[in-house]
């Protein structure tokens, strides 16, 4: 394989499964022994995770470097969009905060922001053998074509094959293959040598003819079916792969004990919905995703999650009467966990005069704790401890404990206090927290005495580490046994096959095939 080889999977919508498939491809080829590092030039999502350095980069590309053998680094995801409303967004550059941007204001820079990203590329591709790039949204998205850098855009500018993923379980697989590949400009369509289905359920047979009529007419072949796997669920890359109702976590094997049922509050601009998969790692432990009262008021264990524009996501939760459902929790001494901006939300007193600019704003007031947002944004690894337990994990957020009269939860082991705790109800900044197994248990086990349920016992060999290991070897195994590998061995190694466009190949002009 020739050193610095790369290709682009990229999707005919958002949530096709381009992130699986890159994450999938990686740990395979690690596999193979093949020194590979994921790359998405520009991701939108509140789903992040924070390098060795303190730079912030997409979760998903996180999740992929995992599969990679790799630590996270700001190479892997250059532009990181986190959007706060319907208009504008937090920017991310290179790790660090760059400014909140509207779409025009975002435009205007993409010339900047393209040198950013072909640099990072081109580092990474000195440095491996192979890098794994990940498309944002639908690549026929033509009407931003001018001011791309993460579609074709970039595989114009790198001259990378590009694979176009398509979820058939939305429906309309085939017609969206056809129409995306016919949108793009010869240029582009040269560059896109296959196609690959998501998702497929039911017998193949059915679907070959499909497929068949699809190579016909594009002259390009579908190099993989890979069948729905409803067990695949671990870091969402973004918050709406989280619906409301929906459990968290696989199929898992209950143990026959008590159970405890744990409600996530999914918020509209809800950050880091991975912080509660570790909970549905532990086989007793059910975990769904509401966003209504009688849900809250149910279960054993309420998460208020990060949310990406605390005072807004407050505002709604008061709307919903959720608010109200969160305090009465508190109230009864039975157990709440608010994370980042879940936690800020819990506090007497919010001053947030750098994302909303609202000012003084009251909070839940559960705990007696003033919350104050800073320009400096915190970005920053944590490790510590609460009693016996070694925790660790990662902070991003403005806000910070300006004044507590609450007992500290967490000790970060370089820093001091961090959170706060009333009885049942607690409060950290800090994201991952309950990836450290024993202090997991530990604390469902103080949830389980809280609510009357002392039989519950934590599986003491899960490890959320190696659950997450697991997940990506299944995805390995899902793709190397469904998609053509060879053909994506002979795109790292060739490039772009340089095929021709939908109009030339239907008119019968079927230059040399140069198919993988």
């Amino acid at each position: 394989m020739t050193p610095g080889g790369a290709l682009l999977v990229g999707g005919t919508s958002s949530d096709a499964g381009k992130s699986l498939i890159v994450g999938g491809l990686c740990r395979a080829l690690v596999r193979e022994g093949v020194r590979v590092a994921p790359f998405k030039a520009q991701n939108m999502s509140n789903n992040s995770a924070v390098t060795l350095d303190g730079g912030e980069i997409g979760r998903a590309q996180a999740l992929q470097a995992t599969a990679c053998g790799l630590l996270p680094d700001t190479r892997f995801n250059p532009v990181l969009l986190k959007p706060g409303s319907d208009r504008r967004s937090h920017v991310i550059v290179r790790g660090r905060p760059y400014g909140d941007v509207g779409a025009a204001d975002y435009h205007a820079r993409r010339t900047e922001l393209a040198e950013v990203v072909a640099a990072e590329l081109a580092s990474l591709r000195d440095e491996f053998d192979v890098v794994i790039c990940e498309g944002a949204g639908s690549i026929a998205e033509v009407n931003l074509r001018a001011t791309d850098i993460a579609n074709m855009g970039l595989a114009r500018a790198a001259g990378m094959p590009v694979l176009l993923v398509t979820d058939i379980d939305r429906g309309g697989s085939l017609a969206h293959l056809f129409g995306t590949l016919a949108l793009l400009d010869p240029a582009d369509q040269a560059l896109v040598a296959g196609f690959v289905v998501n998702k497929f359920r039911g017998d193949p047979a059915l679907l070959a003819p499909g497929l068949d009529t699809i190579g016909e007419r594009t002259g390009r072949p579908t190099l993989g079916v890979l069948p729905y796997a409803d067990d695949l669920w671990i870091d969402a890359e973004d918050s709406l792969a989280s619906p409301v109702g929906r459990r968290v976590g696989g199929r898992v094997a209950y143990t026959g004990g008590p159970r405890l049922t744990v409600a996530a509050i999914r918020f509209p601009r809800t950050s880091n919905t991975t912080d509660v998969e570790a909970l549905a790692c532990e086989p007793d432990v059910d975990v769904t995703w509401v966003d209504d009262p009688a849900a809250v008021r149910a279960a054993d264990l309420v998460v208020l999650p990060g949310s990406r524009a605390t005072l807004a996501d407050l505002d709604w939760l008061r709307d919903r009467g959720l608010a109200d459902a969160v305090v009465e929790r508190a109230r009864a001494a039975r157990p709440v966990l608010g994370v980042c901006g879940g936690f800020q939300m819990l506090a007497r007193r919010i001053v947030d005069s750098v994302e909303s600019g609202r000012g003084a704003v009251d909070g839940l007031g559960v705990l007696d704790v003033d919350i104050e947002f800073r320009s400096d944004k915190t970005l920053r690894p944590f490790v510590g401890h609460r009693g016996s337990d070694a925790v660790s994990g990662y902070e991003i957020h403005h806000g910070v404990i300006a004044r507590s009269t609450e007992d500290t939860w967490l000790v970060d082991d370089e820093r001091g206090p961090e959170g706060a705790r009333r009885g049942a109800v607690a409060g950290t900044h800090c994201h991952g927290l309950l990836d450290a197994d024993d202090f997991r248990r530990s604390y469902l086990l103080e949830v389980a005495a809280a609510v009357g349920k002392p039989g519950f016992v934590p599986a003491s060999r899960v490890s959320a580490k190696e659950v997450r290991e697991t997940q990506l070897d299944a995805i390995a195994d899902l793709v190397t046994s469904h998609l053509d590998m060879r053909a994506v061995h002979r795109l790292l190694s060739a490039g772009a096959p340089g095929l021709p466009t939908v109009l030339s190949w239907l008119s019968g002009d079927r230059t040399p095939d140069h198919r993988p």
